[in-house]
């Protein structure tokens, strides 16, 4: 019998459907969730602001931090069952996803050490006559009802990053997953649920369609919206948020990388090699456009060429396996369509360009694409590097200037100078020297510039995001 995820809402959701949750690695159903409708959406919303009005109802501090501590050793004593579910319902390969898990929970911890670290601050007075004999602080309040509207990648950390910062705020949370990934997020609130959260505090629903979901997104009762996915429906909800309504905006890229003439290419490969390939690319920030010195191209296309041969992909919950499927059989033949136009219009094949299955790709490394094919322009999004050789630095960092995207870049060089040159030069809101695009970690800040996003990620910028400071003077 095919599990049943209900939604988890603290209100009656009516009438609903049913929607399977498919493993992308062969298609077969894994589970069935709760669909809803308009009225589950009014009457979560009606929850969750009904809570945020009720001031003398906020979850006081000290409840919070023991809530978010008890998540994170629930999580820890289920991280082995968690990871391996994410990787059946994601298809990130086990070894990847056992990094997620124990990312998602140094996630819960950090809201945990910004609330001790972080208690408003004192704002100067007496500086003038007119504020003479004066003292003024702030204190961090909640923003109001927080709607999470998360991507597929990373079906763990991402609800950790959405909705673990809104309960640590007080702000009343709904979360709706995607529709690829949704048992992951309803396992991680069903733990804040038994760590002690009360339940109308986190709300969790998969709509029955779009319109749905951007009513939830679009209501006038929702303080703060926090969206992980695609350029395009990011900003289209943006411009239909409601008026005051805040929100934060995480997309993609392009991510650039400059291998300087004096690259330690053995340093650099492998590194290349994760970043490109990670999660069969499906990641905003991995590795597409590597824009190599002329001198150290050809090495630089053949080496990882062969590191891209020698990945495994296949079946993701496989602990020896590198690369899983796409989320969707409909992304390889996608993918393909770009990589054959790229082809096509001229750039050489130096790995893969072929499916290896219905649901997944070999890895690719191309040789000078053409500037305008969509490997070059676009997002992929698929297991896909491209390759490009230039002369003068200037005009590698032009050319990875040169779309609308800026999110993270990398420069590999063994000279200062040139690191902080490119570094200074790139449009890119983080610059990794000798490392790939896709290094993360959960504190430091994550953002998308231009249209790769609005506002800064990471645990204690969400979580301030999430909060308003409230000034208090006392004469």
């Amino acid at each position: 019998m095919t599990d049943f995820f209900p939604s988890l809402m603290a209100a009656d959701s009516g009438p609903a459907g049913r929607m399977p949750v498919l493993a992308p690695y062969d298609e077969s159903t894994i589970a069935e969730v709760e669909t809803v409708g308009e009225e589950a959406v009014d009457a979560a919303l009606a929850v969750a602001h009904r809570l945020f009005r009720d001031r003398r109802g906020w979850l006081p501090l000290h409840r919070r931090i023991e809530i978010l501590e008890r998540t994170a050793a629930l999580l820890s004593e289920q991280a082995d069952f968690l990871a391996l579910e994410a990787a059946r319902e994601g298809g990130k390969p086990l070894p990847d996803s056992r990094v997620e898990m124990t990312r998602a929970i140094d996630s819960v911890r950090l809201c945990v050490d910004a609330l001790r670290a972080d208690g408003g601050e004192v704002v100067p007075m007496g500086l003038n006559p007119a504020s003479a004999g004066r003292q003024a602080f702030t204190l961090p309040e909640p923003i109001g009802v927080v709607v999470a509207v998360s991507a597929f990648n990373h079906p763990l950390n991402l609800i950790a990053h959405q909705v673990a910062p809104a309960v640590a705020a007080g702000c009343p949370v709904i979360v709706k997953p995607a529709e690829a990934t949704p048992l992951s997020c309803f396992r991680l609130v069903r733990i804040l649920h038994e760590a002690g959260l009360p339940e109308p505090w986190c709300q969790a629903l998969v709509t029955r369609d779009v319109d749905v979901a951007t009513r939830l997104v679009t209501d006038p009762r929702v303080g703060f919206l926090s969206f992980i996915g695609s350029a395009e429906v990011g900003w289209r909800l943006r411009s239909l948020v409601a008026p005051g309504t805040r929100c934060a905006l995480e997309h993609g890229g392009a991510a650039p990388v400059i291998v300087a003439a004096d690259a330690d290419l053995d340093n650099a490969v492998p590194k290349l090699l994760k970043g490109g390939f990670y999660h069969a690319g499906q990641v905003c920030v991995s590795v597409q456009r590597v824009f190599a010195h002329r001198d150290r191209v050809e090495e630089l296309g053949n080496r990882l060429a062969a590191g891209a041969e020698r990945l495994r992909i296949g079946d993701p919950t496989r602990a020896d396996v590198d690369v899983g499927p796409l989320i969707r059989g409909t992304e390889v033949g996608r993918v393909d369509e770009w990589v054959q136009e790229a082809v096509a219009g001229g750039g050489r094949l130096l790995s893969g360009g072929e499916a290896r299955s219905a649901t997944t790709y070999a890895c690719t490394v191309l040789r000078d694409p053409p500037a305008r094919a969509r490997v070059s322009t676009d997002e992929v999004f698929g297991p896909v590097v491209a390759v490009y050789g230039y002369d003068d630095l200037d005009d590698a960092v032009a050319r990875a200037n040169g779309l609308p995207w800026a999110f993270q870049a990398a420069v590999f060089t063994r000279d200062l100078d040139t690191a902080r040159a490119a570094a200074h030069a790139l449009d890119a809101s983080a610059v990794m020297i000798n490392d790939h695009t896709a290094f993360r970690v959960d504190w430091m800040p994550f953002a998308g510039l231009r249209q790769s996003g609005l506002g800064v990620g990471g645990i204690p910028y969400t979580l301030r995001d999430m909060q308003i400071r409230k000034l208090i003077v006392t004469a």
